[in-house]
């Protein structure tokens, strides 16, 4: 196989979850593919993996030669999805491990059409599967301000919140906001300059990102469904890139506890395995996007 692009955390993210040779994974975010490749190069004959992906760059992908082997299945669907496929696949509690790279990625963020890059003037999209779905335009040009003060102070951290949803609403009242540097000026213009290299606009445009997404609804479903399908000993890694996913796993993780079908005697729950990790200075030098990363692992336990 071709090397398709660089995932952040790469070799460490696969590691953690201690590939045994016939185990059953799941890539929950395949994105480029870079950690699917380095798992299956780790399977044996026998080992299996499952990836899923809403969006359709990944797809491609996942459908090129490099990518045909019969021990991998790609979905191109939420992986929100996985705990049900597995549980119709009588896979309930046979899962060695999964992995979740969280947030957009390089490719989503470089093609201006896309929609989500305030750098680059595109359609006001922001959708990860565009081909259903609200997106980012709709939401901001029909969503009351209240909504979207919250929206943006809750997803994306962003204390001016009130400023910059005072400022799209009246904006929109005078014209449709459909362009993505449409949007990053309205923004700007309603906030003081930020710190040299932080755009005005990064935190407004994550939080539509993620409401547009459903971001957040879907990564709690996930890791919920993450207890059920894993077996004993069975390993979460989970990369995340900003504050907000990061409290998300951090808290699940530290407060997970659920009975199970597995067993009527005991409660299933995820331990947390050694600190947060973050990437090497080496990486972080070749790859800027590596710098916010925080990398969590946990093993399923019963207790």
């Amino acid at each position: 196989m071709q090397n398709l692009h660089t995932s952040v955390m790469l070799q460490e993210a696969v590691e953690a979850l201690k590939i045994k040779s016939d185990g059953i994974y799941i890539d929950a975010t395949f994105g480029g593919g870079g950690h699917s490749k380095l798992i299956l190069e780790q399977l044996g004959e026998n080992g299996r993996l499952f990836s899923y992906d809403k969006d359709s760059f990944a797809e491609n992908i996942a459908l090129n030669k490099d990518f045909a082997d019969s021990r991998f299945v790609f979905k191109k669907t939420s992986f929100s999805e996985f705990g049900s496929d597995m549980i119709e696949l009588g896979l309930e509690g046979k899962i060695s491990g999964i992995l979740f790279d969280l947030g957009v990625s390089s490719p989503q963020l470089d093609d201006a059409d896309r929609g989500f890059s305030f750098m680059q003037d595109g359609p006001l999209d922001m959708r990860m599967n565009n081909s259903r779905g609200f997106t980012a335009a709709d939401w901001v040009n029909s969503t009351p301000e209240k909504e979207i003060a919250d929206a943006i102070f809750q997803y994306g951290d962003e204390r001016l919140s009130r400023r910059i949803a005072k400022s799209i609403i009246r904006e929109r009242k005078i014209r449709k906001i459909t362009r993505t540097l449409q949007l990053a000026d309205i923004v700007a213009g309603a906030v003081p300059r930020r710190p040299q290299g932080k755009h005005p606009a990064t935190r407004t445009f994550q939080a539509i990102r993620i409401v547009v997404n459903s971001e957040y609804e879907d990564l709690l479903s996930a890791l919920k469904n993450s207890i059920e399908v894993l077996e004993e000993k069975g390993r979460l890694v989970a990369l995340s890139f900003h504050s907000g996913e990061d409290r998300i796993v951090k808290h699940f993780i530290r407060n997970s506890e659920i009975p199970t079908a597995q067993t009527q005697s005991h409660v299933a729950r995820l331990l947390q395995v050694g600190r947060v990790t973050k990437a090497s200075d080496r990486e972080i030098s070749s790859n800027p996007r590596a710098r916010s990363v925080k990398m969590r692992i946990a093993e399923k336990i019963f207790q």
